[in-house]
């Protein structure tokens, strides 16, 4: 089966994740899709122009300008061809590929933006053209189950089958359970790993140092979104207790970055009650199936998961004095309990396999059924 793969943002690791996934599910895949940055790309792909993040307008934008091209850019193959089309931009893209040619059209929904979720006319306009191009859908894809209540349930769009993948890491062994020994100086090593986005975040990390210095590290790895973070530099230059080490390979080095810490920060208020809310990151999935303690909010989604399997700290509120106190409790008994815990959870409900990417790449292309049957 061919899969062409519309992508948002192909500088993104995540789309790339993706990729990988449905080859190893047996997908034939090509990808096509925008650029937000420089450099290389890990595979050639077929360039559809330039967007930016959080602009929104200049995304939707960007797109109508390729509907002319995006059929002469993929060309009919002969062969059986779904089309999976990442955001709601991109499944502009994928309706008017559907329009000229026979295929399967696949939404994955990974990400609700601000926009869709107001009450105004601009966001029930967006609305309303995102379910007209969903009924055109066969399936839709989500990361968390949040999405489909909170979002689509909620907000009444169309109930088209839904496929639940999560942000698992995968490889062909199933890791071992992590090792529970860790240093033990009484002080606490916080990890924030992959796309720093997050204002709050790293406000909050900073005040929490400054407030007890020599008591906690924050250690940093990753992309952060500059836009969103234009302190970013100075706040990590002048705090001695908070270092940013860059990006970092995945998954090569997913063992060893959450290995050198004791807790991953899982707490993101970027778009506090709402996406931010919703979502079920990669960083809780790599995090815990390499022994790192994860920090959630209470009421999140993410929390939610930790608090089934009672393996972390839940801070009552983004307060500054209940983060200070619920992260100050922590002592070596705490940790080791949580880290315990962290063993004991299934390693497939932290972990990809091959024949898991063969199963959910199968529901993507219609082979197999969706969610009930084949969901983590």
């Amino acid at each position: 089966m061919l899969v062409t793969y519309l992508a948002h943002d192909l500088d993104d690791p995540s789309i790339w994740r993706r990729v990988e996934m449905l080859r190893r599910g047996g997908a034939q895949v090509r990808v096509a899709g925008f650029r937000r940055s420089g450099g290389p790309l890990p595979e050639p792909a077929i360039v559809l122009g330039r967007t930016a993040n959080g602009r929104m307008v200049q995304r939707v934008a960007a797109v109508a300008a390729a509907l002319h091209r995006i059929a002469r850019l993929l060309p009919p193959t002969g062969k059986a061809e779904v089309v999976l089309a990442r955001n709601l931009e991109m499944l502009m893209l994928g309706a008017a590929l559907q329009r000229r040619r026979p295929l399967r059209l696949v939404y994955e929904l990974l990400d609700i933006h601000a926009m869709v979720l107001g009450t105004g006319a601009k966001s029930r306009a967006v609305r309303k053209a995102e379910a007209a191009l969903m009924r055109r859908s066969a399936l839709v894809v989500v990361s968390s189950p949040a999405f489909l209540s909170r979002y689509l349930g909620d907000y009444g769009q169309p109930q088209i089958p839904p496929l639940l993948v999560e942000n698992k890491p995968f490889s062909d062994a199933l890791p071992a359970a992590p090792t529970a020994a860790r240093r033990d100086d009484g002080r606490l090593v916080i990890g924030w790993f992959g796309m720093l986005r997050c204002q709050f975040s790293l406000a909050a990390l900073d005040r929490l140092t400054r407030a007890a210095p020599g008591r906690f590290r924050v250690v940093l790895r990753g992309r952060p979104a500059l836009d969103v973070l234009p302190d970013f530099q100075e706040v990590i230059a002048t705090n001695p207790d908070m270092e940013y080490l860059g990006p970092y390979r995945w998954p090569d080095d997913l063992a060893k970055i959450y290995g050198e810490v004791d807790l991953a920060w899982l707490i993101d208020r970027y778009q506090a009650g709402q996406n931010s809310d919703w979502l079920l990151p990669n960083r809780l999935y790599e995090g815990c199936l390499n022994g790192a303690v994860p920090i959630v909010l209470n009421g999140t989604e993410v929390a939610r998961h930790v608090q089934a399997w009672g393996c972390g700290p839940t801070l009552a509120s983004a307060e500054d004095e209940a983060i200070r106190s619920g992260l100050s409790a922590l002592d070596a008994q705490a940790l080791a309990r949580f880290r315990q815990a962290l063993a004991a959870i299934p390693r497939d409900r932290l972990h990809m396999d091959r024949a898991e990417c063969g199963a959910l790449t199968r529901a993507i292309c219609g082979t197999a059924p969706p969610l009930s049957e084949v969901a983590a």
